[in-house]
């Protein structure tokens, strides 16, 4: 799986200093973690968190989850220190936060760069205050490393003096910008956190709210959320079936020289076809990632 297809429908924040949290991980059906040493880990519990942290992934036992390490930020007593390690970590990417210009990736990057780190190790960035908003289109475009985008709304709700509304309304035109910048780009982007884990039905509306503005998936704070986000933002056995058909039924047509097919009614063009491989190519990303082994 490359950066770009692989699941992501499901990424849960895991607290670097809860041991039984991250051995728990290892069998968890989440698409990705992100191994936490900012918000979720106490200042006094730091370093320790970074070496629990660092003893975990290197035991292995993650499979085909995507690993993400959320380090504190470069200007913090921690943040060098984390980006050290984690160049030496057996881990998919770092997650930066509160990232508000180009200028902090660029710090990442040397860091990881002077530690020797691996090429193919992603930066994610966090999109959470109303700066990192408006540079948003500058920080999707910076570099070989960005992975994606990941969705502060917290942070960012406060930052806005926004009210937490169901329907998120307060909140569109950050995440419509954010989501345009990432697709101009190429970049993943997940959605942000629902924190009131009692309120079962506004989450799976906020799941559903998210898939249907195009984000790649939501990111959870806890374990019991993962199921109904991973069907909400996966492809559905109908949409899977549909989207092998219209491949199917635009080949034939190229075949005959036509550019165009009719199917069930409906018109057939190349941009059906691109969105119908990106589905297929998902659900097929998906079923690799949960054989016994993922």
């Amino acid at each position: 799986m490359t950066r770009t297809n692989r699941p992501r429908r499901s990424v849960l924040y895991v607290p670097g200093s809860n041991a039984r949290a991250l051995e728990k991980a290892r069998g968890l059906a989440a698409d990705g973690l992100i191994l936490d040493l900012e918000d979720a880990v106490a200042p006094d519990a730091k370093e320790r968190a970074r070496a629990a942290v660092a003893t975990a992934v290197a035991a292995g036992g993650y499979g085909r989850r995507e690993v993400l390490l959320r380090v504190n930020a470069l200007e913090t007593p921690w943040g060098q220190d984390d980006l050290v390690a984690a160049a030496g970590m057996a881990i998919d990417g770092v997650l930066l936060p509160k990232v508000e210009s180009v200028d902090t990736i660029r710090q990442a990057e040397a860091v990881l760069a002077a530690n020797n780190a691996r090429a193919d190790l992603a930066l994610w960035c966090m999109i959470e205050t109303p700066l990192g908003v408006i540079r948003v289109t500058e920080i999707a475009g910076a570099g070989e490393r960005l992975g994606g985008l990941v969705m502060g709304t917290s942070d960012l709700a406060k930052d806005l003096n926004a009210r937490q509304t169901q329907d998120r309304a307060p909140m569109m035109v950050s995440l419509g910008l954010c989501l345009l910048a990432a697709r101009a780009y190429g970049r993943a982007i997940l959605d942000g956190v629902h924190l009131d884990l009692s309120d079962e039905a506004g989450f799976v509306a906020a799941c559903r709210q998210g898939a249907e503005l195009g984000f790649d998936g939501k990111t959870l704070i806890h374990p019991k959320t993962i199921i109904a986000a991973n069907e909400i933002f996966g492809p559905s056995p109908d949409d899977v079936d549909w989207s092998r058909r219209v491949i199917a039924a635009h080949r034939e047509a190229v075949a005959k020289g036509e550019g165009v097919a009719v199917l069930d009614g409906k018109l057939i063009e190349q941009l059906h076809v691109e969105s119908a491989r990106r589905v297929v190519d998902l659900a097929e990303a998906i079923a690799q990632r949960e054989t016994p082994d993922g």
